[in-house]
């Protein structure tokens, strides 16, 4: 029969799973189509009798994906594409466990919850907390700038699950005062940025940011970039004219531009080569501010905050793209003109890695820019701001593709979720099988976790003045050190991570 529990707005139907109660697909806001589109979300209408919530709900519209990497997805599933999935070791037994609430990452693009990769049952069981994943729009309906539209619909998606939780989460054994968010990549960018929104305070205590994007928009190359996404479909950026496209449809002008993006960096600038034209607009409503100003100014000093990366983040895409082991001087040169901070950077790199080869100072320069110092930067603005947080980095090399891709962007998650043979584990393990060591840190990873869901201490001394963080790694490469990449750190300092603005 199942576990049958009563929500705010009707009664759900679960499945008993390995000492788990489950439910997927439960609506926390109407389908954000007809009426709706381009809308804040709408709350849920009620319903009569009993949901069964057996299914994950359907993906929000996308681009196709990166294989290996999210894959496709079937969206051919209808429109409510707002639904949550909760995994809990008890349901309406009484107890009130932390919970946890995951934010996917994939660009501001691509993701659903319905991913393998984000089969959260060994979280919920190893930790016993209870862990809601949920949907929100992402690409064109969730990010882009568009006329009559609210911006950030993707991020006021996430608040709405968040209200959801807070609704609904004691009868499913979760405490609604103890709740984490924690995501990674865009993920991770999205739960800085709901530390910086006033309509997300208080609906959570603590936050896990894993690899923090450096892309907030301003709204003026917002507004830009989206007038040249609608360009590619042959209309306004404007909600009357977007809205006579079918949402599915509408994803391949945003795909379209994707591949062309370089054609507009004397606009754009270092959104240009990312390839990814949608990310947080700071638009001084929905989100006032960036992150890092936020958190310095005081934003998230009731939160406790754990963020980190990995070393090797930018080498996942020199693999994906094929220019692993190619790069050469010129690359190495525009790279660093582009990314390093100040108007000696290139300069200042090359000075601080001698030894560096064209290729390693062109991933170098990359990783920190994208995800690194983002990630450290926004952990020194909550300290600023009179809050604490707790620091790691994760250094284990992934085992698969002949163990090229090192410490790479992406590999804390099938760790995390201990879901290797899903998603991106299928890449990062392929063809390894799963070495003990990887099976022995992937339970750290769960430990640390649900201990600073439950605590605010995932078991290592804060990050302060003596800037000492958590390395994850595998046997006696793990350990708490000083910050392992002070040649970085020294040649970031000082730099304002802030949004980015149309050049002209």
């Amino acid at each position: 029969m199942g576990t049958v529990v009563r929500t705010a707005s009707g009664v759900v139907r679960g499945r008993l799973e390995g000492g788990l109660a489950v439910f997927r697909g439960v609506p926390f806001a109407e389908p954000p189509v007809g009426e709706g589109r381009f809308g804040a979300p709408r709350p849920v209408r009620a319903w009569e009798g009993t949901r069964e919530a057996y299914a994950f709900g359907p993906p929000p519209p996308q681009e196709a994906g990166i294989q290996g990497r999210r894959g496709g997805v079937d969206g051919s599933g209808g429109d409510d594409w707002l639904t949550v999935n909760v995994w809990t070791p008890g349901a309406d037994s009484g107890a009130r466990r932390p919970v946890m609430v995951w934010i996917y990452g994939g660009a501001y693009k691509l993701g659903h919850a319905g991913s393998p990769g984000y089969d959260a049952q060994r979280i919920a069981r190893d930790g016993d907390v209870v862990v809601v994943t949920f949907n929100y729009r992402v690409g064109i309906e969730g990010f882009a700038r568009i006329d009559g539209a609210p911006a950030n619909r993707g991020l006021l998606d996430q608040v709405a699950a968040l209200e959801w939780v807070r609704e609904n989460i004691t009868a499913f054994g979760g405490d609604p005062g103890q709740v984490t968010v924690f995501g990674e990549s865009a993920g991770a960018g999205s739960v800085a940025s709901l530390l910086a929104m006033p309509s997300a305070r208080g609906l959570f205590r603590r936050a896990v940011a894993q690899s923090v994007p450096a892309t907030y928009f301003s709204d003026e190359l917002a507004r830009d970039i989206a007038a040249a996404i609608a360009q590619e479909a042959g209309l306004h950026p404007t909600v009357a004219d977007l809205a006579t496209v079918d949402p599915r449809q509408l994803t391949a002008a945003g795909e379209a531009l994707s591949t062309k993006m370089r054609t507009y960096e004397d606009r754009w600038g270092r959104v240009a080569p990312t390839a990814t034209p949608f990310s947080p607009v700071v638009d001084g409503e929905v989100l006032p501010s960036t992150p890092w100003e936020a958190l310095r100014a005081g934003a998230g000093r009731d939160v406790d905050l754990l963020v980190g990366h990995n070393r090797d983040e930018f080498r996942l895409f020199l693999v994906l793209g094929g220019l692993l082991g190619s790069i050469g001087e010129e690359q190495a040169a525009w790279a660093l003109r582009t990314f390093a901070p100040g108007p000696d950077g290139e300069r200042s790199y090359r000075a601080a890695f001698p030894q560096a080869t064209p290729g390693e100072l062109f991933e170098r320069v990359q990783t920190d820019w994208l995800f690194t110092m983002p990630s450290l930067r926004l952990a020194e603005a909550q300290l600023a701001g009179g809050g604490r947080a707790h620091v790691y980095e994760l250094t284990y090399p992934a085992p698969g593709a002949g163990g090229g891709l090192g410490a790479c962007h992406g590999l804390d998650v099938p760790l995390l979720f201990g879901t290797f043979e899903a998603d991106l584990g299928l890449l990062l393990f392929a063809d390894s099988g799963v070495p003990a060591e990887a099976e022995e840190l992937s339970a750290r990873f769960r430990r640390s976790w649900t201990a600073f869901a439950r605590s605010g201490d995932p078991g290592w001394p804060a990050y302060d003045g003596e800037r000492l963080v958590q390395v994850l790694d595998a046997g006696q490469k793990a350990g708490v050190l000083p910050y392992p990449q002070e040649a970085s750190r020294r040649l970031w300092e000082g730099y304002e991570f802030g949004e980015l603005p149309l050049l002209k």
